[in-house]
């Protein structure tokens, strides 16, 4: 163990690497030499050694003198912002070209110049001369704040797409379904839909079952396409019609019990797709793919190209022949050429996945949504995946989360992140083609772990996850393309701030106009577990609100100790505890929420145990009376299923994110959608849930 010197701190804080940290428990922890220089290594600055660390510190800081203006800058529209010049720019000449093409002209003084606040929000370019050198510079002009387009308190659902399979479905839910949630949510009185990542997988087997491990975070997955509400089934002959009918028997019989098999369904969909994508298309069917196409320029490109050398050579890319590794080379702008047929294919599906999911939030206010559809983000992709393959100057080593008292020995997501140095040279097009990607056809987004947008916990190649160290990334900015991107598409932002959470993110977050996440049984008053659990009145306005999220306990399971009884099962607990313990721990945050509803007034007092549906049904009457602008709950939860849809610290021992939707009859009852929605349990649910605008005191009428 060696602790970092002077030259490799100074190197460290101008990339923005920690050289320490406080951990979970706010105690300092300095950060060893080693991790601090793999880090600086993953992003690409020489630091293997002290010469190396000197001239790297000389290299960056020569780099910043001689330029005369930053690649980027990102100011908010309300404040304006100053933008720092090289030193000796006295008479510079600057020029700010808006979006529109109109030219506005800037004083510079000798060290900065002044972008004055009211410029229109955009995405625009700053041209500076200093005595004959020019230099140019993104400039992105950003609303003060993300759109809220709620404003009195609302309820919706969360929702795991793929659990919430019909009869119309192939085996697991698709965009048609999220149609029908849609309309039925909204007739209850729902704001919104909140569903798991529909980001794409890689097109080869097997089929990737966690939606937070997706080969593309800029396009949708082809596993949630209804193919009977593809135009083009009207244009099969009769064989080919009844293969598709034939196929879709295939997919639901291998998705008859309890468990969802992709894999079953991507076969199905990818031979049915190639039956379809033979039918040729109308002229103006075409014209709007092409115009597609042309919107989304080198990014579709690269992932049709990618799907079709993964085709040939499967995952991960880091195993193709080595001309193939990167998407510039040679052969691959041969590969162009050669499969340009199945580039158009791979392009195909993730368009008609688009257009599903836009007809899917298109008909949000029709069913009395003022929200709509809130898709989730998931924060990394699968390092052998597209976006991986197509953005390797952009990605760096893998992602995960430092020592807590739930893990000793931290997690590595085996995500890559972005890299940080990078997003100012590129004017933050990854962060920002991504978030416009799944902002296309949504009312909101939810980021998933949105503290990514300060810090990260950086893991080196081939070390544990405890070997690590946070890396610094610029928030201010992130947040400035993230309201920008929300208010194009009319969206508001969710931000998923569960866990150690920096002091400053919250306050940042709402200023912003992001929504907070908060889960019942985690907030307590002043923040501090050692004090009670917070009344339903002291809860944020400015928050999403919960009882539960898709890696924690349902509702009824909590109360029935089912989180307990598997991770004893599965031997989840290790050698930091005891099964014994964690009951023990269990029994008292149970007697601590029961007390909470009865302080509440929503069960009654007295020696009688309420029921386990009892106890449900108060939480989400608690829910109802906090103040919190947005409130859900899982349609498991609505039904008093006892199993999480993610167990964390499990790969195979549990099935995670393959159990569709089931009412707990003792034990698992696997339901299809249409008898979800009319289920009087899911009903009790949404009316109690619908009562926001009631925050009397009164216990609850439950049988």
């Amino acid at each position: 163990m060696a602790s970092p010197d002077a030259d490799l701190r100074a190197l460290a804080e101008r990339c923005g690497v920690a050289t320490s940290y406080d951990d979970f428990l706010s105690r300092r922890v300095e950060v060893d030499a080693t991790p601090v220089r793999l880090a600086l290594q993953a992003m690409g600055v020489a630091a293997a050694g002290p010469s190396a660390v000197r001239e790297s510190l000389a290299r960056l800081r020569a780099e910043e003198a001689e330029r005369i203006v930053a690649p980027s800058v990102v100011v908010r529209a309300d404040r304006g912002g100053d933008v720092a010049l090289r030193a000796g720019s006295a008479g510079a000449e600057a020029a700010l070209t808006l979006e529109g093409g109109e030219v506005v002209e800037l004083r510079a003084g000798p060290r900065s110049l002044r972008l004055p606040a009211g410029l229109a929000t955009g995405y625009h370019r700053l041209h500076v001369s200093v005595r004959g050198a020019g230099a140019e510079a993104a400039v992105v002009v950003a609303p003060a704040r993300c759109p809220l387009p709620l404003t009195e308190p609302a309820w919706g659902w969360m929702v795991q797409l793929y659990q919430a399979r019909s009869r119309a479905s192939w085996g697991m839910g698709d965009y048609g379904d999220l149609a029908t949630l849609g309309s039925w949510a909204g007739g209850l009185g729902a704001a919104m839909l909140l569903v798991n990542p529909l980001h794409a997988p890689s097109p080869v087997l097997p089929q990737v079952d966690s939606p937070y491990f997706p080969a593309s975070r800029r396009f949708r997955s082809p596993l949630y396409l209804r193919i009977t509400d593809v135009e083009e089934v009207a244009g099969l002959d009769a064989d080919r019609r009844e293969r598709v009918l034939a196929l879709a028997a295939q997919a639901r019989d291998a998705n008859a019990g309890d468990r969802i098999h992709r894999d079953a369904v991507f076969r199905a969909k990818a031979e049915a797709l190639e039956l379809l994508a033979a039918v040729p298309r109308s002229r103006a069917r075409q014209a709007a793919f092409d115009a597609w196409r042309r919107a989304e320029g080198r990014g579709a490109e690269d992932f049709g190209v990618y799907c079709a050398l993964a085709e040939r050579h499967g995952t991960p890319w880091q195993d193709w022949p080595e001309r193939l590794r990167h998407p510039a080379a040679p052969a691959v702008t041969a590969a162009r050429g050669e499969l340009a047929g199945r580039v158009e294919f791979h392009a195909w599906w993730p368009w008609l996945s688009d257009t599903q999911l836009a007809e899917a939030q298109r008909r949000a206010p029709d069913a009395g949504m003022s929200v709509g559809v809130i898709h989730d983000l998931a924060v990394g992709v699968d390092p052998g995946g597209a976006d991986a393959w197509a953005l390797q100057e952009d990605l760096a080593t893998t992602v995960g989360a430092p020592p807590d008292g739930f893990n000793q020995r931290g997690q590595d997501w085996g995500l890559p992140p972005l890299l940080p140095r990078r997003l100012p040279a590129t004017a933050y097009a990854p962060f920002r083609d991504m978030l416009r990607s799944v902002l296309r056809a949504a009312g909101g987004i939810r980021i998933d772990h949105v503290m990514g947008l300060w810090r990260l916990w950086w893991v080196p190649e081939g070390r544990p996850a405890s070997e690590g160290t946070y890396v610094r990334y610029p928030a201010d900015e992130l947040l400035g393309v993230l309201a920008l991107e929300a208010e194009r598409a009319g969206a508001m932002v969710v931000g998923e701030d569960l866990g150690t959470v920096e002091e400053g993110v919250r306050e940042t977050l709402a200023d912003r106009g992001v929504l907070s996440s908060r889960v019942l049984y985690f907030e307590h008053v002043d923040d501090d577990p050692d004090q009670p659990l917070l009344p339903a009145a002291d809860y944020p306005r400015l928050a999403l609100t919960s009882v539960t999220t898709h890696d924690l306990p349902t509702a009824a399971g909590w109360w029935a100790d089912e989180d307990v009884k598997t991770q004893t099962e599965l031997g989840l607990y290790g050698s930091a505890t005891t099964p014994e313990a964690q009951a023990e721990r269990k029994a008292a945050e149970r007697a601590e929420m029961l007390a909470l509803l009865r302080r509440e007034g929503l069960v009654p007092s007295g020696p009688a145990t309420p029921t386990g549906e009892q106890l449900v049904a108060a939480m989400h009457a608690f829910l109802a009376r906090t103040p919190s602008l947005l409130v859900a709950t899982g349609l498991g939860d609505a039904l008093g299923d006892r199993r999480q849809p993610n167990m964390p610290g499990t790969v195979d021992e549990y099935p995670n994110w393959r159990l569709p939707l089931a009412r707990w009859d003792d034990g698992p009852v696997p339901l299809h959608l249409e008898d979800v929605i009319d289920d009087p349990r899911v009903r009790q649910v949404a009316a109690l849930l619908g009562e926001r605008a009631l925050h009397a005191s009164r216990p609850l009428d439950v049988p």
